[in-house]
């Protein structure tokens, strides 16, 4: 097949923001970047807009009407990952918290079944074994110590092949329990926990390779105690983070990625519910939770989730919190890419054009995939 050439306005590879590049695409594929002035032939196309691979989350509870807890199957898995395809993350984890064990044993089933399922990363498993006064929105009933009912659900999910996060707090899970999982290929992830710092760093210490939504659900960091969230900050840890103006504060996000000690390990999560690309309520436990003034609200007045994407997620890092926009871009691409030892999905060479977006330039508003820009400046040309 011929190839066909393209010059973005502005280019990120995953790395850095690039201009004056070119790309070389074959068979709807980036095949090579190269230099828009020395390299490139002359029928090169030009595309207006910023091109980067498309948003990863590893944090995604739900979407499109949909939560993963109460549709633990093959359908609600492919709903999930197509509300959010539409606005910009082209790969996620769908996520299952805590709840009785029948509901994991059901999300693990589905999540073996949509193994090749385009844009599916894994599983993230957060809960039930957390700390009951971080809870959060979590259901206090079901909260429980790791146990081997689910060491024995991870352990079918890696035998299947399926990547697994765990979000487990150190006050619910031993060190030898953590290095087990960290030797099955499990991402340990440490949150909703009430834990010392040196309790953290334990775990850290056996395997556990990341934090889950760094500051919410968190012993704080005081002058005299760093507890959950100095730890984290101060160690080599991946960790999500989620940038929405309700659960962090704005200069406390910006503050928390310059004071990482090990550049490239912020990463940007949704916490995403059933709210985004759906109705303004749904169901949790048995709760209504409600959509008010761009917040989740369960009926104890809590924050259940987060009603944002990552799309807005990045605009929000470079508008409000001093975040450079090839680091914010980073931190929603390349960053929980390598942290799930997929670092394919934080590249642009090799990359389908249905995987590669389209950002505006300067406002950062997502105009699409690259396939539909592509279509639509052909449909354009043939008009004229």
């Amino acid at each position: 097949m011929k190839d066909r050439w393209i010059a973005p306005e502005v280019l990120f590879d995953g790395r850095d923001v690039l201009r004056g590049k070119a790309l070389r695409m074959r068979d709807r594929r980036v095949a090579e970047i190269v230099d828009l002035s020395s390299d490139a032939p002359n029928n090169v196309q030009p595309i207006t807009g910023l091109i980067t691979p498309g948003f990863v989350d590893l944090q995604v509870n739900g979407g499109g009407s949909i939560m993963l807890n109460t549709t633990p199957t093959v359908a609600g898995i492919k709903a999930i990952l197509a509300a959010h395809r539409g606005l910009g993350t082209i790969a996620l984890m769908p996520t299952v918290i805590t709840d009785h064990p029948d509901v994991m044993d059901k999300a693990a089933d589905a999540a073996i079944a949509a193994q090749g399922s385009h844009g599916f990363v894994g599983l993230h498993i957060e809960g039930p074994h957390i700390s009951l006064p971080r809870r959060g929105t979590h259901a206090a009933r079901y909260i429980r110590p790791l146990d081997e009912r689910t060491m024995g659900v991870v352990a079918r999910l890696r035998a299947a092949n399926v990547a697994v996060m765990l979000t487990v707090a150190p006050e619910n899970a031993r060190p030898e329990q953590v290095a087990k999982l960290a030797q099955m290929g499990v991402v340990v992830s440490l949150g909703h926990t009430d834990s010392t710092a040196e309790d953290m760093r334990a775990l850290m210490a056996a395997g556990a390779g990341c934090a889950t939504h760094l500051f919410n659900a968190m012993s704080p960091m005081l002058g005299r105690a760093s507890g959950a969230v100095g730890a984290v900050i101060n160690s080599d840890c991946f960790s999500g983070i989620i940038c929405d103006g309700h659960h962090v504060a704005d200069e406390i996000v910006g503050m928390a990625i310059r004071a990482r000690p090990v550049p490239n390990r912020m990463m940007l999560v949704s916490d995403a519910m059933a709210t985004v690309g759906g109705p303004d309520e749904f169901d949790l436990y048995g709760q209504t939770i409600r959509l008010r003034d761009g917040r989740l609200i369960n009926e104890e007045g809590s924050l259940a989730g987060a009603h944002v994407t990552q799309a807005l997620g990045v605009q929000r890092l470079v508008a409000r919190t001093g975040t450079p926009l090839s680091v914010a871009l980073a931190m929603a691409t390349s960053v929980p890419a390598a942290c799930m030892g997929r670092a394919d999905l934080g590249e642009v060479v090799g990359r389908s054009t249905d995987d590669l977006i389209v950002l505006d330039a300067q406002t950062l508003d997502l105009r699409g995939d690259l396939s539909a820009q592509l279509l639509q400046a052909a449909h354009s040309n043939a008009a004229q």
